[in-house]
């Protein structure tokens, strides 16, 4: 059967995706406080759009694959708003902001040179840690304490081990696991179906 692309949960992936550019715009012009809003907008659709793929049970692999775009783009290109627009404040956070760049990018890369695509995990971990590195990061460019978004750091770091131990032990792409304990009981179940079937053909 046919995915379905035009979803609610599509929609909205693709909204993320295309606000970058705008994001960008702002960012470079120093409008600091329409950045926020927007990227708050932002991150919203990306808590919105997996919680409603469920909902209405319009999950896809290609909306798996758009939500996992989606968050890329905005993790690529917020750190570079964020050094147009509060320079100072990167500068002070520089570790924590190279931890959630390594973090990001490392499970992205043994992702892509396994199964050259993007793994589109989209753990129960990940889920808790864009929550969390959402609020930190609006409160930390708003004037808040640093004290949420370097938690948050933390807890991203966790997730994107637990993502690259995914990849590890899962010997075809999938998406949509949501945790290594998931990806190890498929796996084992895949490798006891292979060797029934192997007994079976003899």
């Amino acid at each position: 059967m046919t995915e379905r692309l035009v979803t609610i949960p599509n929609i909205l992936s693709g909204l993320r995706l295309s606000s970058v550019p705008v994001l960008l715009v702002l960012a470079r012009q120093g409008y600091g406080n329409a950045f926020l809003l927007l990227l708050i907008f932002a991150l919203l659709t990306d808590v919105a759009d997996g919680y409603l793929a469920r909902r209405l049970r319009q999950e896809s692999e290609f909306g798996a694959r758009l939500d996992s775009w989606g968050d890329f783009s905005i993790y690529l290109s917020t750190p570079l708003c964020a050094w147009w627009l509060w320079p100072e404040i990167v500068v002070r956070e520089a570790p924590f902001v190279i931890a959630i760049l390594a973090a990001f990018f490392l499970p992205i890369l043994i992702g892509f040179v396994k199964y050259r695509r993007l793994t589109s995990y989209h753990t129960w971990g990940a889920k808790l840690s864009a929550v969390l590195m959402s609020v930190g990061t609006v409160l930390l460019f708003a004037g808040g304490p640093p004290g949420p978004f370097r938690f948050s750091t933390l807890v991203l770091v966790l997730t994107q081990i637990e993502e690259i131990a995914i990849t590890i032990v899962s010997p075809e792409w999938r998406s949509n696991v949501p945790t290594i304990r998931h990806a190890l009981r498929r796996t084992r179940e895949e490798r006891a179906g292979g060797r029934s079937g192997g007994e079976g053909d003899g």
